[in-house]
């Protein structure tokens, strides 16, 4: 997909040393991200603020039921994105709130009355894809109908590596955590990944690399084969 017909697309994550997002599975990425600097926090949100959507996957939602807020900068908040095949959203979710707009993304498998029920909630349904939802599809409808130039992904492993998978990422941010938490089935930044041969690698370039707080932090460019 030509880049001027979808958003750019900015992957950011706090990772432990060993690339885990937390203690381990099922558990919410809030108990590592409270070890985040105060100043990474501020990044974290001046990020949103500068971005026109905000992407996460419904797993997320369901175990750290983010707001996806801009809270500790002056700014707007994002269009909140959520894909989800199914339409499996918690009643109780804090994206379903009228703190910010949001969008959830489903697929035409989406039983109905899922549909209804989150409409009801007062937040935008789109259908795109038939059993699975349509990513790259999905961004050519986010920049030409809902006017998103800038996009950040702040997902889990899974929509990750489907965003990844499918070359929608421009630019990968990512706050290292001083910790190692180890665990064979452990989430880490990118799941789904099983490749055979070097050539499959997704290769990346170091941008910068800087110190906000006590935390590094690196960003990279995402580079895909033809």
């Amino acid at each position: 997909m030509p880049e001027d017909d979808r958003p750019q697309v900015l992957m950011m994550s706090e990772i432990t040393v060993d690339g885990k997002l937390t203690l381990k599975r099922g558990a919410s990425s809030k108990i590592l991200m409270k070890y985040m600097a105060p100043e990474t926090e501020v990044l974290l949100h001046r990020t949103r603020a500068e971005c026109d959507a905000i992407m996460v996957g419904a797993n997320t939602i369901r175990i750290d039921n983010s707001f996806l807020t801009v809270r500790l900068v002056e700014g707007k908040n994002p269009l909140r994105v959520i894909p989800t095949s199914s339409g499996e959203i918690p009643p109780g979710a804090n994206v379903l709130g009228s703190d910010a707009r949001t969008l959830i993304v489903v697929s035409e498998a989406a039983p109905p009355d899922k549909i209804a029920r989150l409409r009801d909630a007062g937040v935008d349904v789109l259908v795109v894809g038939t059993s699975q939802v349509d990513l790259p599809r999905l961004m050519r409808i986010l920049k030409q109908d809902y006017g998103v130039d800038r996009m950040m992904i702040e997902g889990g492993p899974t929509l990750n590596w489907s965003m990844l998978h499918h070359h929608l990422v421009d630019e990968i941010r990512l706050i290292h955590l001083p910790f190692i938490v180890g665990g064979a089935d452990t989430p880490s930044l990118v799941g789904g990944m099983h490749i055979e041969t070097e050539e499959e690698m997704i290769r990346l370039s170091l941008k910068r690399h800087y110190m906000c707080g006590s935390n590094l932090v690196t960003e990279w460019e995402v580079l895909y084969s033809s």
